[in-house]
């Protein structure tokens, strides 16, 4: 953990620093969400399954996820701004090759290097902020950073269809490189030259387990969703997973230099909190991953016009967030929290109402309120989770506040597309793993039970969230 005391000024040029490490956090989430879009398009054209597209998504969030917690110890031990920098520029020679559209191993390759990239930004983004901005304007900076992620996630398939609608889809990884590019030359200028270094070790051990539990888990629930669950590679898969998290804790409790500081979790409003968050980014990739296919498919849009209804949710958030934050100022930021997971559930229980024939302005309004929902939940969380944590914790508690929202944005691509096939199977009569042209009926019953799941997980948010502010005392607020 670092114990650097708590920066009681804002460095010089600290603003343009956000600027620089927002447009990255900005991108790095994006790339997480920006493919679903093109997904149909890139397997016609790289000839594969729709089951095996998955990959370009499911590659990029494994290597993202398993290597956040490295990296981030990695820049405590290095200097975060260094590790950074150098992940800028993995990221973006990741984005150049992933845009080549050479064949689809190869499109592999490119994630997993820009996975990696994206790795060492987004673990260390918090820590460079929390270690620029004095305590004044931190909250305000953490604000920042939280809606640029928040946008990245959800922005990607609006974006992408966009891009769809005028240009191939290596576009859709390549329009990373004149924004990159900008913001490695102005964090050049402006980024301080000395790295600020905590003497340490890596937890090689740590490490080791918590990625082979990731690696394990989520490799075994998109295998399984091929092959089947029952199969002895999947049943492997998840045994070595629940043995290396055995593992990991059981090695972070003895550790001198734990990747991860389990003694955060005693705290019950950043545990909530931080819970929230993972199922909020979870529910919400449910729509990130099946809305594209109904309009696309379903429905029979365009990429642009699917692009076009799709970009409504972050315009909405871009209005949503900063509301959210300001009701957290003047009201309890818990209740607005909870307040905004329970409008996110009313949308949710609306897809439902989704059909073939549906008119487009129903689908619109569930967007909105949905988009509406999530910001009042997202400024005052993050001020709830980054505000309870002792001072000399906040990059500890940024690095975990990444891995949540990675963990949910993994887990949401892997439940959302598990409770649509299993749903569309049974629909059916028999194992599916494509949309079906011939039934788009089966999709919509899939679509149906997969919003059913979705919605659970939001209540179970909500729950989380209630108890996270009866759990807060007087003055855990400061």
């Amino acid at each position: 953990m670092n114990n650097t005391p708590a920066q009681s000024t804002t460095q010089k040029n600290g603003w343009w620093i956000l600027v620089s490490i927002g447009m990255f956090a900005f991108m790095s989430n994006l790339d997480s969400s920006i493919v679903n879009i093109a997904m149909p398009i890139m397997a016609k054209q790289l000839h594969v399954p729709m089951n095996q597209i998955e990959w370009v998504v499911s590659s990029y969030l494994i290597v993202l996820t398993a290597l956040l917690l490295f990296f981030g110890k990695l820049g405590d031990i290095y200097g975060k701004i260094k590790v950074f920098r150098i992940g800028t520029i993995v990221f973006l020679l990741g984005s150049f090759l992933s845009g080549l559209q050479i064949n689809f191993p190869f499109l592999l390759v490119g994630r997993f290097i820009q996975g990696t990239g994206a790795a060492m930004t987004l673990s260390n983004t918090y820590g460079i902020t929390t270690s620029t901005f004095g305590i004044k304007e931190r909250g305000r900076a953490m604000g920042f950073v939280g809606t640029f992620v928040a946008l990245g996630a959800i922005a990607g398939p609006g974006l992408g269809g966009l891009i769809l609608s005028r240009l191939s889809w290596g576009y859709i990884f390549w329009v990373n490189l004149p924004i990159g590019i900008i913001a490695v030359i102005l964090g050049a200028i402006v980024m301080p030259k000395a790295y600020q270094t905590v003497p340490g070790t890596i937890d090689w051990v740590g490490f080791i387990n918590f990625s082979l539990m990731i690696i394990g888990l989520f490799l075994g629930v998109f295998i399984g969703q091929e092959i089947g669950y029952g199969s002895p590679i999947v049943l492997a898969l998840f045994a070595l997973g629940l043995i290396t998290l055995w593992g990991f804790f059981h090695t972070e409790k003895r550790a001198a230099n734990p990747l991860m500081p389990l003694g955060l979790f005693k705290i019950k409003p950043f545990t909530f909190g931080l819970g929230a968050a993972v199922l909020i980014f979870l529910s919400n990739f449910f729509t990130v991953v099946i809305v594209p296919f109904y309009l696309e498919d379903a429905r029979k849009l365009s990429a642009g016009q699917a692009g076009a209804l799709l970009i409504i949710f972050p315009i909405v958030m871009v209005f949503a967030g900063p509301f959210g934050g300001w009701l957290a100022d003047h009201f309890s930021p818990a209740r607005i929290a909870t307040g905004g997971l329970l409008i996110v559930a009313i949308a949710q229980a609306m897809y439902y109402f989704l059909t073939l024939t549906s008119p487009m302005w129903v689908y619109v309004i569930i967007t909105i309120i949905m988009a509406f929902g999530t910001g009042l939940f997202q400024s005052p969380n993050s001020d709830i989770v980054m505000s309870v944590v002792p001072k000399d914790s906040l990059g500890s508690a940024g690095s975990l506040n990444a891995l949540a929202r990675n963990v949910g944005m993994i887990s949401g691509t892997a439940l959302s597309t598990s409770s649509l096939f299993i749903a569309m199977s049974i629909k059916a009569g028999f194992h599916v793993t494509n949309y079906l042209p011939t039934q788009p009926e089966v999709f919509i019953f899939g679509m149906h039970i997969a919003f059913a799941v979705s919605l659970v997980i939001i209540l179970g948010a909500w729950v989380l969230s209630i108890m996270q502010g009866r759990s807060i005392r007087p003055g855990d607020l400061k």
